[in-house]
């Protein structure tokens, strides 16, 4: 292939996918800010949003916020200037506005709220996908959250498609729209079906044809062909990756590549690098024992994207110690 035809090809992968937003999931026990941060330095996304802060029996104070999602203090962005969205999590109204109000002051300057995660230890204490059986108490939180946060700042919110099935999801989709809210992330399974395949973007595609608000599509959305499939079916323009990116963290870049097909051996050497760096935050922030459990998660993610890392993961588990694990993991990936 000539040269001015492949840069011609390559403007028009460049161009088709310039429209899309892409977003970087919530994911707790995973998505802290060091790999908020290590993500970010790859780059290729618009935004990404933290790590629930829970709310029970006491607004959250701005000091918290500053510690819980330490880019607030950077004016909620990454060191590499990408914006971080403040998530919060809880059943009382009253609360979980005061925390709002607490988290914009500590530097915040989007809230999201989180009626998605489908954790039982979160849903047994009445947050996250259990609230998804009651329409009315999804718009008293964001309307009590819209009503005091200034109008300035966006309110969004995440959910399933239902708790035991999608019954009551227009009826949500309805509440949360109703009490002002800018933007709905929508993960595509309900609280039952886990993270068992597929989501159902059909589903998404039904409230982006009936809502106002800015509509996100989340789940199953692992490469370029997935999130093509995704944008077809549900019209959507906006794409939060979850997994995918714990899996792939060069998936982003990887969507807007003009030159993918030689990103699979780049990615090898660059994670190398990364992992140098990975370790360095997390020793930063965690003791010995938290550090290595970290890396030990990560790679269980990246087996699926990287053949070396699968066929040598009993060996990286088998670590004693991060000294242990790091040259492992460098070994494996510079072979």
């Amino acid at each position: 292939m000539n040269n001015s035809l492949k840069n011609n090809q390559n403007l028009h992968k460049q161009t088709q996918h310039s429209d899309i937003i892409l977003a970087v999931a919530p994911m707790e026990g995973v998505m802290d800010h060091t790999m908020r941060a290590l993500l970010s330095k790859i780059g290729g996304m618009n935004y990404l949003v933290s790590e629930f802060v829970r709310v029970t029996q006491y607004p959250i104070p701005t000091s918290s916020f500053k510690k819980l999602v330490p880019e607030n203090k950077n004016s909620a962005k990454t060191d590499y200037h990408h914006p971080v969205h403040t998530q919060l999590l809880g059943s009382n109204a009253e609360l979980m506005a005061e925390s709002a109000v607490n988290a914009i002051a500590a530097g915040a300057n989007h809230i999201d709220v989180n009626f998605g995660c489908p954790a039982k230890r979160v849903n047994g204490h009445g947050g996250g996908s259990v609230l998804l059986q009651d329409s009315e108490t999804l718009f008293r939180i964001m309307n009590a959250v819209r009503k005091q946060v200034p109008a300035q700042i966006p309110v969004s919110a995440k959910i399933r498609l239902g708790y035991e099935d999608e019954e009551k999801l227009f009826d949500n989709v309805a509440a949360i729209e109703n009490a002002g809210t800018n933007a709905l992330t929508i993960h595509g399974r309900t609280k039952k079906d886990g993270y068992k395949p597929p989501a159902r973007w059909e589903k998404i595609g039904l409230i982006q044809d009936k809502t106002q608000m800015r509509v996100i599509a989340n789940g199953d959305i692992t490469n370029l062909d997935s999130l093509t499939r995704c944008k077809t079916i549900t019209g959507c323009t906006e794409f939060m990756i979850g997994r995918g990116s714990l899996n792939n963290p060069f998936i982003f870049q990887d969507i807007r590549n003009t030159s993918y097909e030689e990103g699979c051996h780049q990615h090898k050497n660059q994670l190398a690098l990364l992992f140098v760096e990975y370790t360095q935050r997390l020793q930063l922030e965690y003791d010995e024992v938290a550090t290595l459990g970290r890396l030990k998660q990560w790679i269980g993610h990246l087996r699926f994207e990287f053949s070396d890392i699968q066929h040598n993961l009993k060996t990286l588990r088998q670590s004693k110690s991060v000294a242990e694990f790091s040259v492992k993991i460098q070994n494996i990936l510079k072979a």
